[in-house]
């Protein structure tokens, strides 16, 4: 997710979009077996535009045997079917022609984002839907070099190994970045040979079955690639089931150590993208302007409700004053509003206990830990959505729930530091370690800071910098495995090795 076009907080004009297209997913339907189908269950629930808080539609709460026959199609779809028996590059064909398909709907997958998320159109347009596009067209490419090796042995043997698909794969992705976030999973899985089971985040679920749809147009065959809707009790038999080989989780890291502890029952791999904390770091010799401008970005890009946000500014004392200044300035003029105006940066929360969370933990910081309100603090008013100011927070203790944990919404917390090294403690002292970043001109500290942040990755002189080349994943409870790069597809590949006797010499 490349977030360059916001740095300034006022993304180009651009032509209107036709009105959203939702009306086209079947209410309460499922994508299993290459078609829409009824949930078993009857429980249905509500998508609600958090920017009106009005109903878009509903979707099906899918319960154990609905998870059960979309499991049993993918299964069936990788044991007989073709996708993982296809060469690399027949694979790769469908995928370019899904990337295409994406590319020809761009408009209606974006407005369906932005009316399910809240997020600004302009977002939706030039960072979930470009990358989505970048991340299949760049799996289909890799998907032609998966191979193995041989190896040298010290017997009388051919010896080689192979890359090969794992199974069934159960793909769990979260509201913030329901597109992208899902097809980090979904394009190096199948590029790979695997077969899936989606289950999208319950507030947002428009994008993944309208994917689904594209997919089978694509020629994605029939049972490799299924969509259950529902919440957390979906989400857990996906994740228990028996006839499930990997789980692909991204999500908070409560609910990713449930993950983790059902998946171990049936020894499932799992790879977990979880929640973060992450510190930015402002050196006194950092050019101010830019520091400032990409400390704005770091902490209310998609309304804060990005794992990687830079949410902890930490500032050189000499120069702290001066860009908190700047930086509040910045925060209090970012526009908020219409999700569908070509100027709006933010937009509202996802959802009422989203808001709920932001503002407790807001109203605690300054009520229990002594923390100086300086911008923000409020929900807006004169709107029905869930809109809350970017908000900068000031007197933090190092210790204080502010800084430890994760918030998820447009809220920083500042704090001083004096030496290189209190910074880095300061900057490694949470249990997340998913991002950080730093600011100088000195290069030498650069690479050395750098090396000692416990970060899965460290932006310098910038904020949220994301390409589908390089890989991306935390450290400590951020969680384990990477996703983008050739690394992703490493988690969805087993290794196979093969060992033949050679027979010796008859004539020797």
């Amino acid at each position: 997710m490349n977030t360059t076009n916001h740095v300034d907080g006022h993304p180009p004009e651009s032509a209107a979009i036709p009105a959203q297209n939702s009306d086209r997913l079947p209410p309460g339907q499922l994508f299993m077996d290459g078609a829409w189908c009824d949930s078993r269950a009857s429980q249905r629930r509500t998508v609600v535009n958090p920017a009106t808080g009005l109903v878009i539609t509903t979707a099906a709460e899918a319960d154990a045997e609905d998870v059960s026959a979309a499991v049993a199609a993918a299964r069936q779809a990788f044991d007989t079917g073709a996708w993982p028996r296809m060469p690399g590059r027949e694979r790769a064909r469908t995928l370019f022609r899904v990337a295409e398909l994406i590319r020809t709907h761009a408009d209606e997958l974006a407005m369906l984002e932005t009316t399910d998320t809240g997020k600004p159109l302009q977002l939706s347009k030039m960072v979930d839907i470009t990358t989505t596009i970048d991340l299949f067209e760049y799996y289909a490419a890799l998907a032609w070099s998966i191979d193995g090796a041989t190896r040298q042995t010290a017997a009388p043997m051919l010896a080689y190994t192979r890359r090969e698909p794992l199974g069934v794969v159960a793909a769990i992705t979260p509201f913030n970045f329901p597109l992208v976030l899902s097809v980090t999973k979904i394009a190096p899985a199948l590029a790979a040979g695997n077969t899936m089971v989606h289950k999208p985040a319950d507030e947002t679920p428009l994008t993944a079955l309208r994917l689904a749809e594209l997919l089978h147009e694509a020629g994605v065959p029939d049972g490799a690639f299924n969509v259950v809707t529902g919440g957390g009790k979906t989400g857990e038999h996906l994740v228990r089931h028996p006839q499930v080989d990997k789980i692909a989780f991204t999500g908070s890291t409560t609910t990713g150590r449930r993950v983790a502890a059902l998946a171990a029952e049936t020894v499932k791999p799992v790879t977990v993208e979880l929640g973060g904390k992450s510190a930015n770091i402002v050196f006194a010799d950092a050019d101010p302007v830019s520091a400032i401008a990409a400390s704005v970005t770091a902490f209310v890009f998609n309304t804060g409700q990005f794992c990687a946000a830079g949410t902890r500014l930490l500032v050189q004392r000499p120069v702290f004053d001066d860009v908190v200044a700047g930086v509040t300035a910045g925060a209090s003029t970012i526009p908020v509003g219409d999700p569908l105006s070509p100027h709006t940066v933010i937009g509202p929360l996802a959802g009422q206990r989203h808001l709920d969370k932001v503002r407790h933990h807001v109203d605690r910081a300054v009520r229990e830990q002594g923390a100086t309100l300086l911008a923000g603090g409020e929900r807006l008013a004169d709107t029905d959505g869930y809109f809350y100011a970017p908000t900068v927070l000031a007197d933090v203790d190092q210790h204080a729930a502010a800084v430890q944990e994760e918030i998820f919404g447009p809220v920083l917390t500042v704090q001083p530091f004096d030496t290189e090294e209190e910074a880095i403690m300061l900057a490694n002292g949470t249990a997340y370690g998913l991002a950080a970043g730093l600011h100088t001109t000195d290069v030498s500290r650069a690479h050395r800071v750098a090396e000692r942040l416990r970060a899965g990755t460290v932006w310098v002189n910038t904020w949220g910098m994301l390409d589908v080349t390089v890989p991306f994943g935390g450290c400590k409870q951020s969680g384990y495995g990477r996703e983008q790069g050739p690394e992703a597809l490493a988690e969805y590949t087993q290794t196979k090795s093969v060992l033949v006797a050679v027979a010796p010499d008859a004539a020797g």
